[in-house]
Parts: C-alpha cells; structure tokens; sequence
C-alpha cells in the first residue's frame, strides 16, 4: 500500500511512518518546514513539502494520485495558540478529507482526542478548550463524508516506551496512552474494514493491541 501521512514529522507520525516501512508499505510524509525532510528520508519515508494551512484541496489532490489510504496526524502543538488549533486541527484535516474525496483515497483515519464526546468543563483552559473544540469540529466534519473514515481518540499522550497493551472501545476510561502505542492502533486498524465509520477511545491497558482491536471491532 501507499499511504499519506498528514503530520509525518510529529511524534506519533515519525512511529507509524517507520512502523509502515517496516512491513513494506511506501509511505509519503506531508510536512510543512523543509528541515524535517532528512528525518523522514532516515525512516524510510518520502518527504512531500505540502502546508495544510495554505495549499487548497485541488493542489493537495495532486499530491494524493497514487495513494492508497491517508492519516491525519497533524496538530498544531504545545505552544500554539488557540487560532492555530482551528487552522491545523480542525481545518487541516478537513482539507485533506477534501483532497482525498477528490483523488478518490477512501480510506481515511483522524486522530483526533478523548474529550471531544461532551461539552467542554468550564474550568477548562481556553487554549486547551479550543483544541478541543478543533477536534470535536474536525470529527463532525469527517462523519457525513463518503469516506471509509475511522476516528481515534487516544487519552493523554506520552513519549514512554511503548508497552503493546492498551483499552480499545467506543468510550473507556481517561487514562495514559504512549504515542507508540497509538502508532501501532493505527497501523493495526489501516487495514481493517470493520474499522470503517468507527470511532474508538485508546488509552494503555492490559489488553495486546492485535486482541484489542479484534474484540473493538466485533
């Protein structure tokens, strides 16, 4: 397979990149700053300049001809400010929604975040708030798509070594998860048609993932 990964340079895009190459897909990374191509070609991966805050779907279309399945793994990161969570988080995954509508790519997964499911706590901070609501607004844009879409809400994420246990299911409790391990649902979860128009919360647990995903899509 060929997949696209929007986000290829972040923490959770450089594991499943290399996780992709490892088992023999062709994997084309989306990244906005030059810099991170050398990272990339490190992995395996194929860098593609492509800045999803100012290309218009028709120019990303271009991109996506070949492609077989796409991850939107960007996000606008710690210390960006609330108007940036709404042009990365929300309006970039829509964007790539849009382009792979128009190259005909069906496959499509979002990362997106536990939380998204209920109204924001009042007490919440309003950058973090606006994250939230980026997401929970890219999720209600990708619903309604005649896309294969699966929706991934990982809890608070970690950078510890990956553990390959993990709690799958329409809603668990909040909890940990490392961004490895998210890596390896994803991957898990690409080729899965069962996967198609789901959406699952992911934290680590005691399950392994192969089971977890098995028993999440019955």
């Amino acid at each position: 397979m060929r997949i696209v990964i929007a986000g290829a340079h972040g923490k959770i895009g450089r594991h499943l990149g290399a996780m992709l190459v490892e088992r023999g897909d062709a994997v084309l990374g989306l990244i906005r700053n030059p810099d991170h191509a050398d990272d990339l070609r490190a992995d395996g991966v194929q860098p593609r300049l492509a800045d999803l805050e100012r290309l218009d779907a028709a120019a990303l279309a271009d991109l996506l001809s070949d492609v077989d399945a796409a991850v939107f793994a960007a996000g606008a990161g710690p210390g960006s400010g609330a108007s940036r969570k709404d042009t990365v988080d929300r309006a970039a995954s829509a964007l790539l929604a849009d382009a792979c509508e128009r190259a005909g790519v069906r496959r499509f997964l979002q990362v997106s975040s536990m939380g998204t499911t209920r109204p924001n706590p009042p007490d919440v901070d309003p950058v973090f708030g606006a994250y939230l609501d980026a997401k929970r607004a890219a999720e209600q844009d990708l619903r309604p798509r005649s896309l294969d879409w699966t929706i991934l809400r990982p809890g608070r994420l970690t950078d510890d070594p990956p553990t390959g246990r993990v709690a799958l299911a329409a809603s668990v409790d909040r909890a940990e998860v490392t961004r490895a391990d998210v890596a390896a649902v994803l991957l898990a979860l690409l080729d899965e048609p069962a996967a198609a128009r789901r959406a699952l919360e992911l934290v680590n647990g005691e399950i392994p993932i192969p089971e977890a995903v098995r028993a999440a899509l019955r």
